[in-house]
């Protein structure tokens, strides 16, 4: 366990998330994972445990600053480093943006812009302080490489991140912590269900119609799974990326409308 790497991923307790804990843990990482929700949070960590992997479940907010630093004192207590911090929790907002509230605006950026800044100032804190390169991999969206109509406050938080991306990597260079974010596409998770419930009541579409319809504009032509963005994300975190900073990636299988 000396020699394993450790890396904390928010968010991990079902989606993206959880794929890619399934995959650092299968690279050989010891993972944390970080959720909300105790039960998803702990069926993650439990799977992985019974397949023989280390890792730890850890409850907390990401929007809160002190819970993202109680995250990785927790980690560092318990395994003595940390060498990648993956900023993937994250909420949607499907709304003309004529309707958004103040309230709607004050929820998603606590979590999507909020949430990276406090994990990234608590990673880096500890990273600048050991040995070694770290990495700090931000979730990003296609959305942070175009607006869409109804996802126009999302997308604003996935273009903070982009930005956010770029001026951390060039702040935290010189303790060798590499910055990058990856841009997933239209990937079958829960979110989406939850975007394409939204999107077909202001689309005047049937269930699912929603997500059809942005899937054929895919050009392998199926939708994303986890698999794929925790794919790409295992490369960020691998020494095969030490010299990539400040990029955000998009991994979206070629969407056509970008």
């Amino acid at each position: 366990m000396a020699d394993q790497k450790v890396a904390v991923v928010t968010g991990s307790g079902q989606g993206i998330g959880k794929g890619i804990a399934q995959r650092l843990a299968g690279d050989g990482f010891i993972v944390v994972i970080n959720d909300l929700d105790k039960e998803t949070a702990e069926e993650t960590a439990n799977e992985l445990k019974e397949r023989g992997k280390e890792c730890l479940a850890i409850l907390g907010d990401v929007s809160n600053r002190e819970d993202q630093f109680a995250l990785v004192k927790q980690t560092v207590d318990q395994y003595g480093r940390l060498d990648v911090f993956v900023n993937n929790a994250g909420i949607d907002q499907v709304a003309p943006m004529l309707e958004v509230t103040e309230k709607d605006l004050e929820k998603i950026y606590r979590v999507n812009v909020f949430g990276v800044i406090y994990g990234m100032q608590a990673a880096a804190e500890q990273m600048k302080n050991q040995d070694g390169r770290g990495k700090i991999i931000n979730a990003c969206s296609i959305a942070g490489h175009k607006g869409y109509s109804l996802l126009s406050v999302y997308s604003s938080t996935k273009f903070a991140v982009r930005g956010l991306t770029q001026a951390a990597a060039q702040e935290l260079a010189q303790f060798d912590i590499n910055v990058n974010s990856y841009c997933p596409g239209i990937v079958g998770t829960s979110m989406w269900e939850r975007i394409d419930e939204k999107m077909a009541h202001y689309m005047d579409l049937k269930p699912g119609e929603a997500f059809q319809k942005f899937s054929e504009s895919i050009t392998l032509g199926r939708t994303e799974e986890p698999e794929d963005v925790a794919n790409f994300v295992s490369y960020l975190a691998s020494s095969d990326s030490d010299y990539m900073t400040g990029q955000s990636i998009l991994i979206d299988g070629g969407v056509e409308f970008i």
